[in-house]
């Protein structure tokens, strides 16, 4: 067993190994104040995949008992995981990605426990911390240990690594792992304060990044002295997977298919592609057969990987050396694009953005409280609301596979965080709604969240929502060879799966409001961040331009789309909306088909309906019963007991009918006014429009109380 402890920044950390789980490849038993975490390397290394990707797993598990809760729902035991663990699994698995082995082939798995979690504990961040100090003395051959830090900006100022409390004040939530001088993965996103959204332009960023840099820096070298002791014997990974391609085939189709595989690549349908590029390796397999009729072992699997490296290299040449794209593109040149609006008549709100070949559906739905989501986090002393839902869904079609559409996975919860992070500050007043944006994606040739992002903007406006400004998004791509790089805009598919960085920065004209990079380099230096941030921006002004232009012809979806009012009373006129028994508030909510929730602390009113019109009468019929003692005539001096008067029916409800009297007053007449009978309804007697004589009965607070005398006509 060893033990070893180290403070860093005033935060107390122990790390000891070998001390549980010790038939695992790498084990730690991680410590910080009163949080502990278990983190586990599983490596199988008698097998071996074949295909040409790496078989790497996360997971992350938080065990309620850590926290000293049992797991909500029917079945008190953990069971499927939830969203905050997914993306933290998602955190790790980005962050120690890029260090492995190029060639490495073993399937491996990396489990992250939370054991013991401390109130005002990240875990996010130590299980970061967990996770690689268990690879890095693992049996796995890695050069450095990866760490993160968070930074959070407290009115100007950069806050490093803040408690869950100081994150409440905090206007940005910075998530920046890497090794040495190098970045690996970041996540960003902004907060709102009232009618701003706390944009941060390129320079802070870069300012906040430098910190990151150098805490992550020291950090490394702590880590990788501290550790040296600890590391295991690494595997030997001679084994590899097998390799297929040889000097003859290369030569074969360098000779005479580099002008036919160019005409290939160019094609912007990934299907289209795909299968003319297997037709392609079959016509090759025909001719080298031909040609070396002595050569064919293993052949259509030597050509397929031969074609790959070609597509791969030739991609990447054409960007370095000619400054040009797979589909003609210049480096900084965005795909055409097309908006429409409101093109589901029943939703309450829909847009559809296209750019090339990239196409999301987002449609907006608003509700009330209680169609808020429900969750708990481990550290959360109770129940939160969710007020803001975007997901994002990726059916199998939407890439020409014809598969069925299943669960939802890492990559769409991923996707849809990150949409959820760049739209939600732009919302005014976002805690007093209730908006679930849904994007379906129909088709899809590379950054389909950032076509989310534009598209659930668009939405938001399309369904009346009080933005700060609109949000577009966009994905940047890298080719790195030696000292010479490029960088591209809005990379397509074949460009995200041969480049070396999936960068995706999304904002307003004021500045950057999330940002995820991804990198599959060993890391990625802040000179070529830099330059990708602005040349990011040059592209997000431009769509954001487009979108404007879209944003001008929207046609609301009046007849579907709902309304909500939320305004303040005194708390003490609370009961009076009541009324006794809740007699009151039961008539408003019939008398103009609204739902009303009333907040007796601080005297807060929302009411929320499917026609804007009821709802604002609603609320001018409210503030009337609260200001009636001063802004309205006293109904005595307009009507006495025993007057009689002709009126309309204006509506008819479950306990009776709501009669037009003169000057501008609806009296009650009650369901025991119009019938004996108990089971009765009113409808039963009465329709809207109906013309009666009624008697007034009572004056009671600010209402007229009516009996019926006779039905004149309909």
């Amino acid at each position: 067993m060893h033990a070893i402890n180290f403070s860093f920044l005033e935060q107390k950390e122990e790390y000891i190994f070998d001390y549980v789980a010790r038939q695992a490849s790498g084990s730690v038993y991680y410590k910080s104040g009163d949080s502990v975490l278990l983190a586990t390397i599983a490596v199988d290394s008698d097998s071996i995949v074949e295909e040409d990707f790496l078989p790497l797993t996360v997971q992350y598990i938080e065990k309620t008992y850590a926290a000293g809760k049992f797991p909500g729902g029917y079945v008190k035991r953990e069971a499927k995981p939830g969203d905050f663990e997914t993306l933290t699994a998602r955190i790790v698995d980005r962050s120690l990605r890029p260090l492995f082995p190029k060639d490495y082939c073993y399937p491996t798995q990396i489990t992250i426990m939370v054991l013991s979690a401390e109130t005002q504990a990240d875990l996010q961040l130590l299980a970061l911390n967990a996770a690689s100090a268990a690879l890095y003395t693992s049996e796995i051959p890695l050069s450095f240990p990866v760490n993160g830090v968070r930074i959070g900006r407290i009115g100007k100022e950069f806050v490093i690594n803040p408690s869950l409390k100081e994150m409440e004040q905090s206007t940005l939530d910075l998530f920046v792992s890497g090794v040495n001088e190098d970045l690996l993965m970041i996540e960003m996103r902004t907060f709102n304060t009232e009618f701003s959204a706390n944009e941060l332009t390129e320079a802070e960023l870069m300012q906040a990044l430098e910190l990151a840099k150098a805490h992550i820096s020291k950090k490394s070298k702590l880590m990788a002295e501290s550790f040296a002791e600890c590391v295991k014997t690494p595997l030997e990974l001679s084994q590899m997977r097998k390799k297929y391609q040889c000097a003859r085939v290369q030569d074969f189709i360098a000779q005479g298919y580099l002008g036919a595989l160019r005409a290939i690549i160019a094609h912007l349908s990934k299907t289209e592609r795909h299968s003319r590029l297997k037709a392609f390796a079959r016509k090759i397999v025909q001719d080298y057969t031909q040609s070396n009729p002595q050569d064919i072992e293993s052949l259509e699997e030597r050509v397929w990987e031969a074609l790959e490296a070609q597509k791969r290299q030739m991609l990447r040449a054409m960007v370095l050396e000619e400054g040009v794209r797979a589909d003609g593109r210049t480096l900084k040149e965005v795909r055409p694009i097309h908006i429409e609006t409101n093109i589901l008549p029943n939703a309450h709100s829909s847009a559809l953005f296209t750019r090339g070949q990239t196409q999301a559906l987002v449609v907006c739905t608003l509700g009330g409280e209680m169609d808020a989501q429900s969750y708990e986090l481990l550290t959360d002393k109770g129940a939160s609301k969710e007020r803001f839902m975007v997901h994002y869904n990726f059916p199998p079609f939407s890439v020409g596979e014809a598969s069925p559409i299943g669960a939802t996975g890492r990559r769409e919860l991923g996707h849809g965080n990150l949409a959820k992070r760049a739209l939600e500050c732009s919302v005014v007043n976002g805690e007093q709604k209730t908006i679930r944006l849904v994007s379906e994606i129909l088709e899809s040739n590379g950054s389909s969240s950032m076509a989310t992002i534009c598209g659930g903007s668009l939405a938001l406006a399309a369904a009346d929502i009080e933005c700060t400004s609109l949000i577009a998004g966009v994905a940047m791509g890298l080719v790195c060879e030696g000292d010479k790089y490029a960088i591209l805009t809005d990379i397509m598919g074949l460009e995200d799966h041969d480049g070396d960085m999936d960068f995706k920065v999304a904002g307003s004209r004021n500045g950057i409001t999330a940002l995820q990079m991804d990198i599959k380099l060993g890391g990625l230096s802040t000179e070529i961040l830099e330059c990708a941030l602005l040349q990011a921006k040059e592209a997000r002004l431009h769509i954001l331009e487009i979108m404007e232009q879209a944003k001008e012809n929207i046609v609301l979806n009046t007849a579907v789309l709902p309304s909500s009012q939320t305004f303040a009373i005194h708390p003490s006129k609370i009961v009076e909306v009541i009324g006794q028994a809740g007699k009151t508030i039961k008539e408003i909510i019939e008398k103009f088909e609204v739902a009303i929730d009333l907040n007796r602390d601080n005297g807060e009113v929302k009411i929320s309906g499917g026609n804007k019109e009821k709802v604002c009468a609603a609320k001018d019929y409210i503030i009337g019963i609260v200001n009636s003692n001063s802004e309205k005539p006293n109904i005595a001096m307009l009507y006495k007991v025993g007057d009689v008067y002709e009126g309309r029916v204006k509506k008819v409800v479950e306990f009776g009918a709501f009669v037009e009297l003169p000057h501008n007053y609806d009296g009650l007449l009650h369901i025991s006014k119009i019938t004996s009978s108990r089971n009765a309804q009113a409808s039963d007697y009465l329709c809207e429009g109906d013309v009666l004589r009624v008697e007034v009965l009572s004056l009671n607070k600010n209402k007229v109380e009516l009996g019926l005398q006779e039905k004149l006509s309909k």
